[in-house]
């Protein structure tokens, strides 16, 4: 992992000059810096796709299609209908979160969902569309009355599963990512120190072992269950009031 301690990090403060000091006002540079690097790869990645969808004898026609296919079948088998904004958002978080999970492959970059207020931001964004859906199919009485169900003194107890939904979705992902990125670390800086270790490493097919399993694999499994767990809460709310919605066509 390029050694680098992993409890350390760039900061950055810009607005410091107007008194702000906290940490609530401080930047991880590092991390912003690898997040726009996955947007810019997204970015250069959909105008060569837009491009290669126009030809119908394009491989990689074929490969984007199956790709956003498999989406499709995830959401119909959890919500038994797919509207395409459903597609869009569960699609787009998988992409991006393991781009995220791992960019690490590329020198001198690091995971930006190994720091908890990435991966709670993306837990914000799945919920906060989950429950505004949920709003949009039960009304929004329904949805409040949902709350006291089945009798107001259950109001506490649901707001807390609310957040509790909240805090786990971004620590499950965060821990997963960030303990690979320590382990990985510590196996970095003990070959760091001995010519002859990193030989062995090299030769024995440890060091591209360490960044399959932590940087390819892991990055993938993660990404995987982050969105599973998200059609999961989104089935929750909607599946009653979309069971009955036609299938859109995305294969013919």
């Amino acid at each position: 992992m390029h050694n680098q301690n992993a409890l350390t990090h760039l900061t950055w403060k810009p607005f410091s000059e107007f008194g702000l000091h906290g940490d609530f006002w401080t930047l991880n540079s590092e991390i912003l810096i690898d997040t726009w690097i996955i947007l810019g790869l997204l970015m250069i990645s959909g105008f060569y796709i837009f491009r290669c969808l126009k030809n119908e004898n394009s491989l990689v026609r074929y490969a984007v299609l199956q790709y956003v296919k498999a989406f499709q079948d995830l959401l119909v088998q959890s919500i038994h209908s797919c509207p395409i904004e459903h597609l869009s958002l569960i699609g787009s978080l998988f992409t991006f979160i393991l781009l995220c999970n791992t960019i690490q492959i590329i020198p001198w970059c690091e995971e930006p969902t190994k720091d908890l207020n990435t991966t709670f931001a993306l837990s914000l964004i799945a919920l906060l569309y989950v429950h505004f859906n949920a709003v949009k199919a039960k009304g929004i009485k329904k949805y409040i009355l949902h709350y006291f169900d089945p009798f107001f003194l259950m109001f506490p107890l649901h707001v807390v599963g609310l957040l509790s939904s909240l805090i786990s979705l971004s620590f499950r992902l965060y821990g997963n990512i960030f303990g690979g990125f320590v382990i990985s670390s510590l196996y970095a800086g003990m070959l760091s120190g001995s010519v002859l270790l990193q030989t062995i490493g090299l030769v024995s097919g440890a060091n591209i072992t360490m960044l399959l399993i932590f940087g390819v694999f892991e990055g993938l499994i993660q990404a995987f269950v982050f969105t599973m767990l998200t059609t999961t809460y989104l089935s929750m709310e909607v599946v009653h009031e979309e069971q009955d919605a036609t299938n859109i066509a995305i294969i013919p």
